[in-house]
């Protein structure tokens, strides 16, 4: 019982030292970063893992700078957030659509239900080889499931959004003489952002993961190949350090996209008074 008070203490002060430095988020997630490749670093000198294997981090800089002044790393990634983009813009305007007949049409919120229910659940990645039936192996197909990917998060976090504003706002809204237009941009979309935005970050990370995945398969179809293809081709001359190189990309991409929406939370909901920093 002691030894679990004592950790328990211990573990209290480790986290109000943590919490307690002066340094902004940014910094101290970095500085996670940083150590975690120290430790990759530390971790393959120590158990001389082959680089076959595991490349060291050092290795992986090395390779992914090179790739990077031969602009070919940064074309394949070009070439998958395009097809990524596209396809979120396709879920994003499906997954509105869906969400605001719901609010306003019984069957609309039927058809939701029943459409998020048996879709959802849906892999993209499993639908790929029907859609390659119909349009092919090119980007038309990766766009088709990564807007299917997208689509439901989208449409399940906005309409949840709309349903959730509490009536007072709205009386209090339709009070002051707003009305239409006017109450959904500055009464139902401000109240509803919260939700909205933990959809675009949940549609978000599906389609990038559906992209990658799809690109494994059969690669972008097009002049120039994206991330997933060069990580798949690598594999095929036993290139474990390009292999990595793009897992880094892919994860450096995720921590930019992240600060994104942290920002866009800070001016917005936590400014708001919606959500704790």
């Amino acid at each position: 019982m002691k030894f679990v008070t004592r950790t328990t203490a211990n573990s209290d002060k480790f986290e109000k030292l943590y919490t307690s430095l002066k340094a902004s988020s940014t910094f101290r997630r970095g500085a996670i970063f940083c150590g975690l490749l120290i430790f990759w670093q530390l971790y393959v000198w120590v158990t001389q893992v082959p680089a076959l294997l595991i490349p060291g981090p050092i290795a992986v800089l090395e390779v992914l700078w090179h790739d990077l002044l031969s602009q070919k790393l940064l074309q394949a990634t070009l070439s998958t957030l395009s097809v990524l983009c596209i396809g979120m813009v396709l879920g994003v305007i499906l997954g509105t659509a869906f969400a605001a007949f719901a609010k306003v049409s019984r069957f609309g919120q039927d058809l939701l239900i029943v459409m998020s229910s048996m879709l959802n659940p849906l892999p993209a990645i499993a639908i790929l080889p029907l859609v390659i039936i119909w349009f092919g192996f090119t980007s038309v197909s990766m766009i088709v499931v990564t807007a299917h990917a997208t689509t439901w998060p989208i449409a399940l976090n906005t309409e949840m959004g709309l349903s959730t504003i509490n009536p007072t706002v709205l009386m209090v809204g339709k009070n002051l003489g707003l009305d239409g237009f006017r109450l959904i941009r500055e009464i139902m979309l401000p109240a509803a952002l919260p939700h909205i935005l933990t959809g675009l970050r949940t549609a978000w990370a599906f389609g990038w993961r559906t992209v990658i995945a799809s690109e494994l398969v059969f690669g972008s179809g097009g002049a120039t190949s994206g991330l997933g293809w060069q990580i798949n081709n690598s594999r095929y001359f036993l290139q474990t350090d390009r292999v990595f190189a793009g897992l880094v990309v892919i994860a450096i991409l995720g921590l930019a996209v992240d600060y994104i929406f942290r920002l866009i939370e800070i001016k917005t909901v936590q400014k708001w008074g919606m959500k704790r920093s």
